[in-house]
Parts: structure tokens; sequence; C-alpha cells
């Protein structure tokens, strides 16, 4: 499915391709899952529940969500809050959403 790579180091966004939430514990690197609710079509930023105490490289904030430290992943969720599916969020518009700290 569908979803976005955010990695705040460098400051990239890139669009990529997860199978389920394994995938998502290998890209950002850590498996202390968090998830808060990302505009209003079910997305949700995957980071590390523990980002700020491992000191993780790079901050951004997206809207008003809570800053995340180090990689973080937008995936789309159904209705359950639990199964995953494509994020429905712009990535040409996402740059705009975000600021790095």
């Amino acid at each position: 499915m569908k979803a976005i790579l955010i990695n705040p180091e460098n400051r990239s966004v890139k669009a990529i391709d997860i199978r389920d939430r394994d995938d998502i514990v290998k890209l950002i690197g850590f498996d202390t899952l968090e998830s808060d609710t990302v505009g209003t079509e079910g997305d949700r930023l995957y980071f590390d529940e523990a980002c700020f105490l491992r000191g993780g490289a790079g901050r951004f904030q997206i809207d008003t969500v809570i800053p995340v430290s180090g990689k973080a992943v937008i995936a789309g969720t159904a209705s359950d809050g639990a199964t995953l599916r494509d994020a429905a969020t712009d990535i040409g518009t996402l740059h705009s959403r975000i600021k790095y700290m």
C-alpha cells in the first residue's frame, strides 16, 4: 500500500510502498510505534514513541501535531483504526505543512 516516509535529518519526503506494520517498524528503526492523526481522511503519522528520549536525528512538526524526532511514516487506516490502507495525504501539499526544527 502507498505510504509516505519523512526523514527530517535530510528533510526528505518520499512516496513508498509498505505491506504492514512490520514495514513501518523497519523504516523507523524502532518497534515502539506511536501514531497521531494527520488530516481528516484517516491518515496517521507513525513514529518512535521514545523519539525524544533516544535523541533521533532531526525534528519536524506537521500542522499542529506534536513535534517528532527521527523518521516517521504516514499511512492510511480503515475505519477500525487498526487496518492499514493507502495514505490519502497529498505529498505535494505535505511539504508546505511540515515545519522542520
